[in-house]
């Protein structure tokens, strides 16, 4: 098992990384739990899979798990969903004294996550990451929050957990479109900070790569980035390389036909497109970028026309008095912010930029 620990001003705790350690998950959360209840929140998928051997793994230790079981899917993350939560903690007489587990992904952490941080104005958590997306992202650096009409996690806190536990054999039981969906994010660490990564991806695929290295690895990057800079206000930003317009897609299809890894994907090659017509990115890097994207399965362009989508962009939750900050990359392995004036998006999002460099990979 390896450790990787997230230090901020106010937080400190520790992400453990290893085979087969979901069944010590009972030891390493009881430090956390004390003598309260373990409220597991995950979704109906998981539960089919986990569920009975989890509260077997609680109750030889001594503890009985509560669980609360909610439907799976993005479009789940929302208001409605959230408000049934409370309600489902509220019935269990949840207090502060108690800890919650989310066991899932991206949606069960930033929704399960949103309710810790705001039911009875905190209860600690703990996130056990069962995607890839999770283990090699979301689940560290306190980002929580739901979806709103106008736009994907526009409600949501910072609320650090009191430890992430990653288990790689979890990745087992993903469906295929699951798994490649994850690359997304992890083909952006390489993308932003690792070029070494970069080539290691572009070296193997899936099945053969060393998953629990490449967690680590993606991790502790997470983790030096948000030791700096917690509340998304600098170098943190480079996290979203991809995702203000692979966002607006995800929105614009109402969260029903991109997954986010793959939006991501798409907003990854059509912003490095417009950089490297501009000058702003290394000649050459757009064509290996969608080689590399298209290598795990993922798609490079979507079919919603940008008059579709780039309203969605403008709306991005980080745009401060008129301009937005874009997450680029001069070159493989090396990340910049950019601000641009939100008049100015079509600059560098626009698909004819795209086009430009689509015979590369063909």
């Amino acid at each position: 098992m390896r450790t990787v620990t997230v230090k901020t001003e106010k937080d400190t705790y520790p992400v453990y990384i290893g085979s087969a350690i979901i069944k010590e998950l009972p030891n390493l959360a009881k430090p956390i739990l004390g003598t309260g209840k373990a409220v597991v929140i995950t979704d109906e998928n998981l539960f089919g899979f986990y569920g009975g051997r989890l509260s077997r793994i609680f109750t030889d230790s001594g503890t009985a798990p509560h669980f609360i079981v909610l439907p799976p899917g993005e479009e789940g993350k929302n208001l409605a969903a959230l408000s049934r939560l409370y309600g489902s903690l509220a019935d269990l007489d949840v207090t502060r004294d108690d800890t919650i587990i989310t066991f899932g992904g991206g949606v069960s952490g930033d929704l399960g996550g949103f309710a810790a941080a705001t039911y009875l104005r905190g209860v600690p958590y703990i996130q056990v990451a069962t995607s890839v997306i999770a283990q090699v992202d979301s689940s560290v650096g306190g980002k929580v929050g739901i979806d709103l009409e106008s736009g994907k996690n526009q409600a949501g806190s910072f609320y650090q957990p009191k430890a992430v536990i990653i288990d790689p054999d979890l990745l087992r039981t993903l469906p295929d479109r699951c798994r490649r969906d994850g690359m997304g994010e992890v083909i952006k660490y390489g993308c932003i900070c690792d070029r070494e990564l970069f080539e290691i991806l572009e070296k193997n695929c899936f099945d053969t790569l060393a998953w629990e290295d490449i967690i680590f690895r993606c991790i502790q990057a997470k983790a030096d980035i948000v030791a700096g800079d917690v509340f998304d206000k600098g170098e943190r930003m480079l996290l979203n390389f991809g995702h203000t317009f692979g966002h607006a897609v995800e929105k614009y299809y109402e969260f029903k036909h991109y997954m986010h890894g793959e939006a991501v994907a798409i907003g990854m090659a059509r912003i490095t497109a417009g950089t490297e017509a501009r000058g702003l990115t290394d000649a050459g890097t757009t064509g290996r970028l969608k080689k590399l994207l298209k290598r795990y399965g993922l798609p490079v362009e979507t079919q919603a026309a940008d008059k579709d989508v780039l309203p969605y962009v403008r709306r991005d939750k980080k745009r401060r008095s008129g301009r937005v900050t874009l997450a680029i990359i001069t070159r493989i392995g090396q990340g910049k912010l950019l601000s641009a004036d939100l008049s100015d998006i079509e600059m560098y999002l626009q698909r004819g930029l795209y086009d430009e460099f689509s015979a590369d990979t063909e």
